[in-house]
């Protein structure tokens, strides 16, 4: 990934029609993109591809290197029947096989890709767990119980410190990082939560027996709903859902900012633009470049009252997945491909 990102300090500002020009007219799947791009839904919630039946209620996501194509993750948060699936594309786009990777799971709302190429889905019920799932299909998931029992959201995993923030879906969540014993090992390692001094400190009990972990330390920082995250140039980047904020902690200087209002979930493509789903109005994804301005990308038309969740970036950057949903029935998961900058 880039180090290219925001400048660490000052609001962002509205930037006209953005790099890529003005968003054109909706095709046949309601997608309206700016000239140059297509976009294509390539599963539909309750029907089959490749053999599978693409779950409903689907929500976080991440793209993993497949040879010469790519395979897209995607959560699913239904009760008890959770999980996550997965697709996997030939280098042209086609989709050539779909599986599931995580079965009989509780609320898995979003959750984060690793350096080492697995998938962590978070449960977002009561003491939900992590689980490290294998994108290949080839291993099977595993909890990872020292990352805390709380109603995980997402996660977020940092190479330069070796550590993996967490956010908390509570009206008083936390911040959370987890510090591996070896990196690249999540069995073992030490919770620790964000508190208002700026420091970090250590979950005592990260089972959360018989006291919820974000009321373990006294001075910890509470957040309205955690949401969604991603790591990018030194820098997580995180969302909450009751007052849908969009955050940024600077790993390096230590420091917090709120950068906007109106986020779901965020991104990052390889140039260092941000690429955020917003729920003001009509379903969108704005475009936040490296110098702070915003500017809309695409737009959902003909879908009322959906979300989008799980926006990623194929390996290469040159495709971005991402689902729309509506509660826990109706969800359709898009690809859309053109010219973006490196």
């Amino acid at each position: 990934m880039s180090h290219k990102t925001l400048p660490r300090t000052g609001p962002l500002l509205a930037g006209g029609d953005g790099p890529y020009g003005p968003i054109g007219r909706p095709g046949e799947s309601g997608l309206a993109l700016p000239q140059g791009f297509t976009g294509r839904v390539v599963a539909r919630s309750g029907a089959k591809i490749a053999g599978l039946t693409w779950h409903a209620a689907p929500d976080g996501g991440a793209c993993f290197p497949d040879g010469d194509g790519w395979i897209y993750v995607s959560n699913s948060e239904l009760p008890l029947l959770g999980g996550a699936s997965a697709l996997r594309f030939r280098a042209g786009g086609d989709v050539i096989d779909a599986y599931r990777i995580l079965s009989g799971t509780d609320l898995n709302r979003a959750g984060g890709a690793t350096p080492w190429h697995t998938w962590l889905s978070c449960e977002l019920g009561h003491r939900g767990r992590v689980f490290e799932c294998d994108p290949y299909g080839v291993r099977a998931a595993r909890p990872r119980l020292a990352m805390g029992r709380f109603r995980h959201e997402a996660a977020a995993c940092d190479p330069e410190r070796q550590v993996v923030y967490m956010t908390e879906g509570e009206p008083d969540g936390c911040l959370y990082r987890f510090r591996p014993g070896d990196w690249g090992d999540l069995t073992e390692g030490t919770l620790e939560v964000l508190c208002a001094s700026g420091r970090w400190r250590p979950v005592p009990s990260p089972a959360a027996l018989l006291r919820a972990t974000r009321h373990q330390v006294e001075d910890a920082r509470h957040f309205d709903g955690g949401d969604d995250c991603h790591y990018a140039g030194g820098v997580c980047y995180f969302t909450t859902r009751g007052d849908r904020g969009l955050w940024a902690y600077d790993a390096g200087g230590s420091t917090l900012e709120r950068l906007c209002e109106g986020v779901r979930a965020v991104t990052a493509a390889p140039s260092g633009d941000l690429y955020v789903a917003r729920d003001a109005g009509r379903a969108r994804i704005d475009l936040v470049a490296p110098d702070r301005s915003v500017a809309p990308f695409l737009r959902l038309d003909g879908h009322d009252d959906v979300e989008l969740t799980g926006p990623a970036f194929s390996p290469r950057g040159d495709r971005l997945c991402f689902s729309a949903r509506r509660g826990r029935t109706e969800g359709l998961t898009f690809e859309v491909t053109g010219p973006f900058r490196a």
